[in-house]
Formats: C-alpha cells, structure tokens, sequence
C-alpha cells in the first residue's frame, strides 16, 4: 500500500479515538484507580521485610502461577511480538517460541533449587557458600542492571500505546506519559511490597489473557477459522510472498544476520531462568512443590497466550498494510491496537473504537503489572544484598532495609523513566531480548 493509502487509515484511527477519548480516558483511569486501590489494600497487610519482598511466602502455586505470568506476558509479549511477526513474518515467530520454551529451564533448574535455598533475592542463593560481600555486590548489580534494561521495554511501549490513543505526537508529550508510568509504578512498589504487585499481576494476567482471546476469535472469525487462509492473506498483503511465511527474512540476509538469529536464540532459552523479577516470585509460595506447581500453572497460560499472538501478528500483517503499521510506529508496537480497530469493524465504527481502548487499556495494565515487578526485583535486591549485607555487614534492622528498599524504588524509578524516555522509538520485543541476553 502507499503513503497516500495509508494515510487515510491513520487519519480514520485518529478520528475514532478523538471521538471516543472520554471512554478511553474513563478505562484507564479506572484501571489505574482500581490497581491502586488493590495497592493500597496489600499496603496495610505489609509488615514485615517477609512481606515487602516476599508477599510473605502466603500464596498457592496457582495464584503464583497466574501472577508469574502477568509479570512475563509483558509489553513486550503483547506489542512487540505480534509487531514482529507482522513485518517479519515468520522470523518475528522465533520470539513467540523462544519466550514459551524458555520455561522447560526455569522448570528444571531453577525453581525447586531456589525456593529451598533462598530468602528474598538471587544473591541469597549465590552467597550461601561463597563469601558474602563481593558475591552480593555482584548478584545486587546485575540484578538492577538486568532490571533497568527490561524497564525500558514496558516504558517505551507506554510511550508508544498512550500516544496512539491521545492523539500525542510531540516528543514532550510522549516523555510526559513515559513519566506517568515511572511515578506509578514508584507508588505501586513503595505502598504495596509484593502483596501489592502480586495481586495486581493476578488481574492483569486475566484481563490480558481475555482481551487476546477476543482479538483472537475476531480475527480467526474473519477468515471462516480456517488458519491456511489467513497466512496466506497475510503472505500476500505482505506484499512478500511465500517468504512472509519461511526463515530468513529478517535473520536470513547475511552473515551477520543469521549470527543475530544464533544469539537470539540463546539469549531469549536461557535468558528467562535469570531474569530478576520471574525469580524473586518462587518466595512468595511455602514450598518447593509449590514453585513447582506455579510454573506449571504458568508455562499452561502462557503458553495459550504465545500461540495467540501468532493469530495476532499474522492478523495484522492480513488486514493492515506494513506501510501503516510502521507510519503509526516504524517498530511495529501498534500492530495489534490497530487490528483490534479493524477487527471491531474499523475505524468508523463505535466497535472498533471500544475494543481499541479496551485493548489498549489492557496493555497499559500489563505495562504497570510489569514495572511494578521489575522495580520491587531490583529494590529488593539493593536494600537486601547491597545495603543491608555489603554496607551494613548484615547489621541492619528490617525497618532500615525496608526504608533503603523504597529508596532506591525512587532512585530506579527516576533512572528508567530517563532511559525510557530515549528508547520510545526501539522495538520493545528487540529491547526485551537485550535484558535477556
């Protein structure tokens, strides 16, 4: 499709949410305020540092499981895979299976060892037959860097979700919501601990889950359910062909490439066993049966939801052009808001406009879940391994660690809606396979 085709698609997606913008506002802030008040509610149940950086060891393997996975289903999952998959066909899938076959590790080799050997963090593992201080600096450090890289994901993809909605075009405007989203997910840390971010990862994963399985069927109700049909409309209005549908069309075209494809790989099946936030949730259950259960319980619902994301992004590469998906953002982080307004019945139609902002709402809640998760992570393990055990040499009392521990929330917060605001314009899938590597 041309520019001047795709102009109109864009223009018509403008003119639905500047019609529709009081629901769109009405849906966010009431997530926002519902989410806060959850927050809130946990905040008074937090007591102890057990609680704050543990939920304190109180939830089942099931709720554990479901909040697991709205910690992992992030804005990179939503936005940034079926973006991928839209304008690279079959080489944007590799993430779909990367992130779902990392699991069968954490499985395995993670989850039992940790949950009978830690307490709060990794560097609680690392350190229990290793000397304490530079072991702890260690895991403490990586553990914020590793953090911070997976922030800028959900903080870009903020930036990129809520601009499409308002109407915002202007670089300030977009840093103004990147901010938003750090001051948010400041408060969410620092009132509510690991109650509160437990919980609201467990309404998110459902919301998030719910909303895809209705783009889903849309889309598939498009094409009669018949899956051969849309990858070949998607192959065709590619404008690529076959190609759309086989290896190599992003990680096929040269040596280096195809070296890209290799790491990639590897970063994306190993990545997930270390990644900070997935880890701190094996405290929060009893036992080591338990955290057994809980990633059973995850790789179930998460697994669902990867598959979906296929119908997603080979959906969007069907009925939207890639010419209009990259002018509304040249990553592709808008393709499935903007399916979901084609397959509600367009850009005309109050449908389409709904089901945009009550997408987009929930990818705005996946996005908050998130940052919540990867802040108290990273929090936790500052306060925990770095100040209480390296500065304090293990002599500091839980209200110290506690008050160190929403501290530096703040001090990360700040940091990542800097860094977020400069990587609004990256592919928020390609951001989230840095952390992992």
């Amino acid at each position: 499709m041309s520019t001047l085709a795709t102009a109109p698609v864009l223009l018509a997606a403008d003119n639905a949410t500047t019609e529709h913008r009081p629901l769109i506002i009405a849906l966010f802030a009431a997530f926002v305020i519902a989410t806060l008040a959850i927050t809130v509610w946990a905040g008074r149940q937090t007591r102890s540092a057990a609680d704050f950086y543990a939920g304190g060891g109180q939830f089942t393997g099931f709720q554990n499981g479901l909040a697991i996975s709205g910690d992992y289903m992030s804005a990179a999952s939503f936005l940034g895979i079926s973006g991928a998959i839209a304008l690279y066909g079959y080489d944007g899938f590799l993430y779909s299976i990367g992130f779902l076959v990392a699991w069968l590790v954490a499985l395995l080799l993670v989850a039992e060892p940790l949950r009978n050997s830690g307490r709060f963090t990794m560097g609680d593992v690392l350190a229990y037959r290793m000397r304490q201080r530079p072991v702890r600096t260690a895991a403490g450090t990586s553990t914020i860097v590793v953090s911070i890289f997976y922030l800028l994901a959900q903080m870009a993809g903020a930036g990129v979700l809520v601009s499409l909605l308002l109407g915002i075009t202007s670089d300030g405007g977009k840093i103004a919501i990147v901010a938003l989203v750090g001051v948010l997910m400041i408060v969410y840390v620092t009132i509510g601990g690991m109650k509160g971010t437990t919980w609201v990862q467990m309404v998110k994963a459902v919301l998030l889950i719910a909303g895809t399985l209705l783009i889903t069927f849309l889309i598939l109700l498009k094409f009669d359910f018949n899956l051969s049909d849309l990858l070949g409309a998607a192959a065709t209005n590619s404008g690529k062909g076959e190609a759309f549908l086989e290896p190599g069309l992003k990680y096929g075209v040269s040596a280096t490439s195809k070296l890209d494809f290799l790491s990639l790989g590897i970063a994306l099946v190993l990545g997930t066993a270390g990644l900070p936030h997935i880890l701190i949730r094996f405290y929060t259950v009893p036992t080591a049966k338990a955290a057994r259960k809980s990633v059973n319980w995850a790789i179930g619902i998460i697994g669902a939801f990867y598959l979906m994301t296929i119908v997603l992004g080979f959906g969007a590469a069907a009925l939207l052009s890639g010419d209009t998906i990259k002018a509304s953002n040249k990553a592709g982080n808008t393709a499935a808001p903007l399916t979901a307004l084609e397959v509600g019945g367009g850009a005309d139609s109050t449908a389409g406009a709904i089901l945009l902002a009550v997408i987009s709402a929930v990818a705005f809640a996946t996005i908050l879940a998130v940052v919540a998760g990867l802040t108290l992570a990273s929090s936790s393990s500052f306060a925990h391994d770095i100040y209480a055990n390296v500065i304090k040499r293990g002599k500091a009392t839980e209200k110290q660690e506690m008050r160190a521990a929403r501290w530096s929330t703040v001090f990360i917060g700040v940091v990542s809606i800097g860094l977020g605001a400069l990587a609004r314009d990256l592919n928020v899938a390609g951001l989230v396979a840095l952390a992992f590597a």
